[in-house]
């Protein structure tokens, strides 16, 4: 068998593991999907009227438009946490040395890390998306074409963020460690455009939100999905994405190779 077949083998193989890890243990991806429905009701039904208001009129209709993009990009973070500590739990109770010892590839295991847990980032903006709609949120500007480059940048960022939970796991003791040093994924979103537009915080505010991967990926997809202008956004979010993706990848593989000697 090629090195290539080997590798697809072994990677399907880690794949169907860790989804079916996920499916017995579904409470950690619950409450990680939870978080961004309660915000999307919260700032829905209890403070849509007055931000819609503060955003320059409108009525909450016009706030469900601003805030699902958001709030899409906000449940990718939050379901990396639950990556960052299924690589953690696998790094520490044993399980990779066991598979050291097997004939099988080695980038296969965190490989198969990183391709779960883009699948189970799109299923869950798939269901918050749902949620969305379900509320009021239209995208009548968005034809095919952009309905399929906001998909390609959820998945882009989906693969950006997990690589950087994979190395976030890696280096963490524990579990519980692993979700806390997550925790930027959930917490950069809250300060980003994701309520608000950043030209209407505090001044000395508005870089920290501007200068981080969360905002221009979702001016993005808020123009693709509702016809507001992206300007430099698209080319910021997909540097952002690419930038991610690399770090991620070279942090995991080096812990990775470190942790075999």
């Amino acid at each position: 068998m090629s090195t290539l077949s080997l590798a697809a083998r072994d990677t399907t193989t880690m794949l169907r593991r860790n989804l079916l890890h996920a499916r017995r243990y579904p409470s950690l991806t619950l409450n990680l999907l939870l978080t961004p429905i309660m915000l999307l009701l919260l700032f829905v039904y209890i403070f849509g009227d007055t931000m819609s208001a503060g955003m320059g009129g409108g009525d909450r209709s016009d706030y469900i438009a601003y805030v699902v993009p958001g709030l899409l990009l906000m449940t990718i973070g939050t379901t990396t946490v639950g990556t960052a500590v299924s690589v953690s739990n696998d790094m520490t109770e044993g399980i990779i040395a066991r598979f050291r010892t097997m004939a099988i590839h080695r980038g296969s295991v965190i490989t198969g890390h990183v391709i779960g847990s883009v699948l189970q980032s799109v299923i869950s903006v798939v269901l918050v998306g749902a949620v969305g709609v379900a509320i009021g949120f239209r995208s009548t500007d968005a034809m095919a074409l952009e309905w399929l480059a906001a998909l390609g940048l959820l998945v882009l960022f989906a693969l950006a963020l997990t690589w950087i939970a994979v190395g976030m796991g890696m280096v963490s003791p524990n579990a519980e460690a692993a979700s806390n040093n997550a925790l930027p994924l959930t917490f950069l979103p809250l300060i980003s455009s994701t309520f608000v537009p950043v030209d209407q915080m505090p001044g000395w505010f508005q870089p920290i939100a501007e200068y981080q991967p969360f905002t221009p990926a979702i001016e993005t997809l808020r123009g693709l999905l509702l016809g507001t202008e992206i300007g430099h956004n698209g080319w910021l979010a997909l540097a952002w994405c690419v930038a991610l993706t690399a770090l991620g990848y070279f942090w995991s593989k080096a812990v990775f190779d470190r942790e075999a000697k």
